[in-house]
Parts: C-alpha cells; sequence; structure tokens
C-alpha cells in the first residue's frame, strides 16, 4: 500500500487516495456535480460511508457521523419514508439508504420502526409488486428494497406486508435466460438480477429461481477486459462487480468467472491521482462506482488473500444487505439463515440440488454439495 504522498502501482489499491476522496466529496458543496446530484444524495452518503465503513475508517472523526445522523433523521416525512434529501418527497430507495446508514451508525434505535413500516406496506400493490413512492412506478428495485428494509428493521415476517406475494411478482419477472428484469417481460439486466436474488433470499424464496440458467447468463457478462458488463453487448463496468457477484456469491457460483481477472479490472479502474474509482479505465471516478468497486474486490476475497496483511483489519461486505459483516452481526441479522432457509426449501423441491451460498458454507450446518462446474 503506497504512502500518501506516493503514487501506486495499477495493482495496488490506492487506500489513502480513496479515503481523501471520498472525505472530499462532502467539502465541494459549491461543484457541479454536487448540486446536480442533489436529489440522490441519500444514496450518495450510504455509498461513501460504506466505502469507508468497509476500509474501516472512523466514522466520526473522518465522516462526521453523529452529523450525518442528524441530517438522515431530518429527511424523514411524517409518513414514515425517507427523502433523497432534506424536503425532498419520501421515496421506498432513499428509505433503505437511511436505514443502512443508521444501521452503520449503530443509531437504529433514534428512530421508530412503526411509521416506516406501515411506510412501506402501504406501497405494496395487490400483485405483490411495490411502488417506489406515492407516483406509482412498479420495479423489482422497490420490491428489495421493501423487504431489506423491513428485515433490517426485524419487522419482515411480522404480516405487515405479504412476504409470499412479493417474491411470486419477482418470480414473474423471470425470463427466458434465467435472468429478471425490471417488470414482467423487461430485458434481463444484472443490477435487476441482483435485486430479485437479493429480495428472494430475503424472503426465503430462493426455489422461485433456475440458478444453472440464471448463473450462466451471469458467468457470460464476463468481458475479455475482465471486467462485468450489465447486458450483451456492453462494455464492462466496475459497478457490475458488485450486482452479479454478489448474486453469484448467494448462488455459490463465483468460481464460475474468473476473479483474479476481475481484480485487475477493478484495480485499473482506480484513479492514482485524485483517488476514487471510474466505470472504466481512464474515466473520472464517482462515489457510485467507489463504493461498488471496493465491495467487489471484497467478494473476490482481494483484501484477504496472500500477502495482503495490511488490509487485515478490513470488513468484508454481505451479498444480500449490502452493508459490512459487522454491522449485520450487530444487528443480530445473519443473511446466511435466510439463504439457507430458501435454499433448503428449493432442495425440498427439487430446484436446487447443488445451490450453495459460497460465503456462508463453512459455517452451515446443512452439508455442501459439491459446486458444479458452469455449463460448456
Amino acid at each position: 500500500m503506497a504512502a500518501a504522498g506516493e503514487k501506486s502501482s495499477p495493482c495496488e489499491f490506492a487506500e489513502a487516495r480513496h479515503v481523501g476522496y471520498v472525505k472530499g466529496l462532502a467539502e465541494a458543496s459549491h461543484s457541479f456535480e454536487f448540486v446536480a446530484t442533489q436529489h440522490l444524495r441519500m444514496s450518495g452518503v450510504y455509498w461513501g460511508l460504506t466505502a469507508m465503513a468497509l476500509m474501516n475508517r472512523d466514522l466520526e472523526s473522518e465522516m462526521g457521523l453523529s452529523g450525518v445522523v442528524d441530517w438522515v433523521l431530518s429527511c424523514q416525512h411524517p409518513n414514515g419514508g425517507f427523502g433523497g434529501n432534506t424536503k425532498h418527497d419520501p421515496h421506498l430507495l432513499y428509505t433503505l439508504s437511511a436505514v443502512q446508514i443508521l444501521a452503520i451508525a449503530g443509531c437504529l434505535h433514534r428512530i421508530e420502526p412503526g411509521p416506516i413500516v406501515r411506510y412501506v406496506a402501504s406501497l405494496q400493490q395487490d400483485d405483490g409488486s411495490f411502488v417506489g413512492d406515492q407516483w406509482g412506478e412498479v420495479d423489482t428495485r422497490f420490491s428489495y428494497c421493501a423487504l431489506a428494509t423491513l428485515a433490517l428493521l426485524g419487522h419482515l415476517n411480522e404480516g405487515a406486508v405479504d412476504v409470499p406475494k412479493a417474491c411470486e411478482f419477482v418470480a414473474s419477472c423471470r425470463n427466458f435466460d434465467g435472468g429478471f428484469g425490471c417488470i414482467p417481460g423487461a430485458e434481463s439486466h444484472a443490477a435487476q438480477i441482483f435485486c430479485c436474488v437479493g429480495a428472494l433470499a430475503i424472503g426465503s424464496c430462493l426455489h422461485l429461481l433456475d440458478p444453472e440458467l440464471l448463473c450462466w447468463w451471469l458467468a457470460e457478462r464476463q468481458c475479455d477486459s475482465g471486467g462485468l458488463n450489465g447486458r450483451p453487448e456492453k462494455q464492462a463496468d466496475v459497478c457490475y462487480s458488485w450486482w452479479i457477484l454478489s448474486s453469484l456469491t448467494m448462488l455459490g457460483r463465483t468460481h464460475w468467472i474468473d476473479k483474479a481477472q476481475l481484480a485487475k479490472f477493478i484495480l485499473s479502474c482506480q484513479d492514482l491521482d485524485d483517488g476514487g474509482i471510474a466505470d472504466r479505465p481512464g474515466n473520472v471516478a464517482d462515489v457510485f462506482h467507489t463504493f461498488f468497486g471496493i465491495a467487489g474486490l471484497s467478494l473476490v476475497d482481494w483484501f484477504s488473500s496472500e500477502g495482503k496483511s495490511e488490509f487485515s483489519m478490513y470488513d468484508d461486505i454481505d451479498p444480500v444487505f449490502a452493508l459490512p459483516r459487522t454491522v449485520l452481526a450487530h444487528l443480530q441479522i445473519d443473511s446466511s439463515s435466510l439463504m439457507l432457509a430458501g435454499l433448503e426449501s428449493a432442495k425440498a423441491k427439487g430446484t436446487g440440488e447443488h445451490l450453495a451460498p459460497e460465503s456462508f458454507a463453512p459455517s452451515s450446518p446443512f452439508p455442501v454439495p459439491t459446486q458444479p462446474d458452469p455449463p460448456r
């Protein structure tokens, strides 16, 4: 790891520059980018804060965590939902980001879960889907946000929402290629696939997908550069290191891609001068890709690989909730239990004989089957 005054090699992780980049984002309040992204500030704060948490940084001294928490609370509406910024309308996307930030800060006790649970429940439709806000857009992203929010608050299975019906809607968005779209009949997209696999994992309904076909489609997203794309014939993009790897991790198939080449691609997208990670080499870095690049390196175990003892204090990211593992441990949420319940259901139905989430296999109370090789 290079010192702050040195330039890192493209094969090294430029921690000091990335830390400086994330910290500097809050100070650039007069930049065009800061103003143009004010509507999604909540998610931006979540991306930056989680990146710093994964690097095991002091969030109070370096990110002003207590002030961040106060700002998050100021974005809550009387109906329980959170907006993307102060004086912005509430939305499921930003409600989940707010809950994730408060979870990282250890401040979930500062909110009353009841209004948030009722807000989420009010957005479920008769077919099990969720709209994002009062304006009625349906998207499988919102299905994930709803179930993840309730799970983090400890209110998933208390009857506020119809979880089985929510999972049935997600399953109705499955395509002939095994992938998932935002609504039934929509094109398969890697980011939507994470939302759908994550929602099914939280709802213990992984038996509703076809793991062989889906993971084949995901593995086919690896490009010659080593990076992953979100759809066929698209360029590789660092963010899909998260969207695809998280799904493959949940389904026990990360060995279907070349993880070493993917790590090289992510590292090649670093800005070694100013910090941050871009979507692809040579482009401008942003906090979205910085977070997902670090998350991708975590999922391929790059930080914990041999010879990288300087990263031994880094936290691992959970593939279901996109939060540091230590945060979920504090909340006493075991995503492996959620996933294993779904996998056991899949095996009982004869649809998941080879499923085994890789990250959780060693501590699984169930026999872990031999993982199959990718189809040829």
